[in-house]
């Protein structure tokens, strides 16, 4: 694959620098963000914070930044990325490579359907915002808490148009749901599994 990109869905090479780490994505048309990697998934990892995960799970990885970048920053651990779109599956893979983040595993999968089953110890999603409130609270908050290991952490960024949606959703199913940061039309939630209950 060269910097032409790995296929005619080819738009661009988005260079990327996380904690000092420089990356190269590159980007399909039809792909989110792809302009820039996205303002939400940059404070999402430059917020979030974890210490040694063994096994990681991006959810909805898009063309896989949030998965590649915790894959460098935590070499010892193995991330899985999982999205619907086969073309950002095809490109995560080609990132993967492009990055040299070998210990990752991508996978075509509707939310988490064909995930492994875990548990993990970290769960990170740059949740998208037009799949419906219903689809939110299932597929990407109460799913995804079902997977983690007691003391697993979920981080996960939404749109601020979103923030009415969150708290009530934690509420209603009685989470430890908190607003860690907000910028630039985003917030960064954090949501621990204590082990007994959520």
């Amino acid at each position: 694959m060269q910097d032409s990109g790995p296929d005619i869905y080819f738009k661009k090479r988005i260079p990327y620098i996380c904690k000092g780490q420089h990356f190269n994505f590159d980007v399909g048309h039809t792909i989110f963000s792809s302009y820039q990697v996205d303002e939400g998934t940059d404070l999402l990892l430059r917020t979030l914070d974890a210490e040694a995960p063994r096994a990681i799970l991006d959810l909805g990885c898009g063309c896989g930044v949030i998965g590649i970048v915790l894959a460098k920053r935590f070499p010892e651990s193995q991330v899985f990325l999982v999205d619907k779109d086969l073309l950002a599956v095809r490109y995560t893979r080609h990132n993967c490579a492009l990055n040299n983040a070998s210990n990752t595993q991508v996978i075509g999968s509707v939310g988490l359907e064909q995930a492994p089953c875990g548990p993990y110890d970290l769960i990170v999603s740059n949740i998208p915002a037009k799949i419906g409130d219903a689809a939110i609270e299932q597929e990407f908050i109460l799913a995804p808490l079902e997977r983690l290991r007691p003391g697993g952490d979920y981080w996960f960024v939404v749109v601020s148009g979103l923030n009415h949606l969150i708290p009530r959703i934690g509420t209603r199913n009685q989470l430890r749901l908190k607003a860690v940061k907000k910028r630039s039309g985003h917030t960064v939630y954090h949501v621990r599994n204590p082990g007994m209950g959520l």
